[in-house]
Order: structure tokens, then sequence, then C-alpha cells
């Protein structure tokens, strides 16, 4: 049996915590009479040691502490704000959108505004060119100039409208008498007085017409009063 000192292999200090550590060397052990096994004495030793030095290691490892109440609750908090910044940010982006739309719809509304009055002053040029056309009057160089007027028009936007058969709406035809006409089903455009323009959805000026109005259930009743004094006339003879 031996005494063995562990001292600091730098400063030859002892471990003043630990004190001195007792070995037992010998080979017979005194309790059972046996001869003990050195290697096996090493190695229950060494495994004494590892589990001390684990068992320092883990009395070395800090405590996590508890996380405070107030730590979640402002770590909730900020969830929370994240969310609302968020919403804010959409709703100012659909607010935006809707802006630019509006303005992009305001600017076309201005602009079809300024050239419907540029146009609307060149209305009675176009009914010069028309009627000329209709009297075969457009020739030489005035038919290069009232085309080229009518080629610039058209590409502004400006639409003639009016033709003999169509349909008569009273919001874009200006009926300036009406006929009574046989075979028709509706209101019908039976002549054209002056042609009608129009910008878009913006009129212009109205076609100035002549409606042809259905005869309908008269055209019936003419004929059924046409065929009584036959009838009559017959009837009397008959009593004759």
């Amino acid at each position: 049996m031996a005494l063995s000192d562990k001292s600091d292999p730098d400063t030859g200090d002892g471990d003043q915590n630990q004190g001195p550590v007792i070995r037992d060397n010998r080979r017979i052990d005194p309790e059972t009479g046996e001869v003990r096994d050195p290697e096996a004495k090493k190695s229950e030793e060494a495994e004494e040691d590892e589990a001390t030095e684990v068992e320092a290691e883990v009395e070395d490892i800090p405590e996590i502490p508890d996380t405070p109440e107030s730590v979640v609750s402002e770590a909730i908090n900020a969830d929370e704000r994240v969310v609302e910044l968020t919403n804010d940010i959409k709703r100012v982006q659909a607010e935006y959108s809707n802006y630019r739309k509006r303005v992009e719809r305001d600017r076309v509304a201005v602009r079809e505004v300024a050239t419907a009055q540029v146009v609307g002053e060149l209305l009675p040029v176009l009914d010069d060119i028309g009627r000329a056309r209709d009297h075969d009057e457009l020739n030489g160089g005035f038919k290069a100039v009232g085309e080229a007027l009518e080629a610039t028009v058209t590409k502004l936007g400006l639409e003639k409208y009016g033709e003999q058969g169509d349909e008569f709406d009273p919001n874009v035809h200006e009926a300036l008498t009406l006929v009574p006409v046989p075979n028709i089903s509706a209101q019908t455009v039976i002549e054209v007085f002056q042609p009608g323009y129009r910008i878009g959805e913006r009129i212009l000026r109205p076609a100035r017409v002549v409606v042809g109005e259905p005869m309908g259930d008269e055209s019936e009743t003419a004929e059924a009063a046409a065929d009584e004094p036959a009838d009559s006339t017959e009837d009397g003879e008959d009593k004759k």
C-alpha cells in the first residue's frame, strides 16, 4: 500500500481540495486472500477516474434559466405587430393600385374629351366631303385632301354610323318623322338625312333619320274593315 500525492505538474502544488489519494498496491487481497490482477485493478481505477471526470463535466454545465413570462409576452406581441404591419403594407399596395387605375382612367377620359372637342369642329367639313362623294364631285386634289382628313379623324377614334335598315335606337338616333311600313317587326331606319358620329361611347352628333313604324295590328284591322263592306253587300243582294 502506498500513499500518492497528486500535484500540479506545472506548479508542484498539491490539490488542496482533494487531499492525498491512497492506493492499495498489495498483490493479495487481505479480505478474500486471492491474488489480485494488476491489469483489472488498473481498468477499474481508470473507469472510476473517467466517471469522476464525467460527473465534474456535468456539474460544470450551466443550468438554462427559465424563460420569464414577460419575454414570452413580448415575443407574442412582436408576432402580432408583424402581422399588423404586413396587413398595413398590403392595404397600402391595394390603395396605390386603385389610385393608378383611377388616374389612368381619368387620363383616358380627358384625352377623349379633348379629341371630341377638336374633331367635333370638323363634322361640317366631313358632311361636305360626304355630299361631294354622293354627287361624284370628289375629284382631283379635293379627293386626296378629303380622304386624308377622313383617315386622320378615323385614326383619332371617330366613328361614323347610321345606315338604312338599322334598328332605331333613341339613344343614338334622332327621329325626324315616323312612317308606317308593312312587313317590319320593329322600328327601323328607312332613310338617313344626316349621319351620326361618335368617339368610343361618346356621341358627338346623333344620326338624323326617318323611322319606319311597324303597321302590325293596324294593317290587319284595315284588311278586316276592307272585307266588311263586301260581306254586307253580298248579304244585301241575297236579301233582295
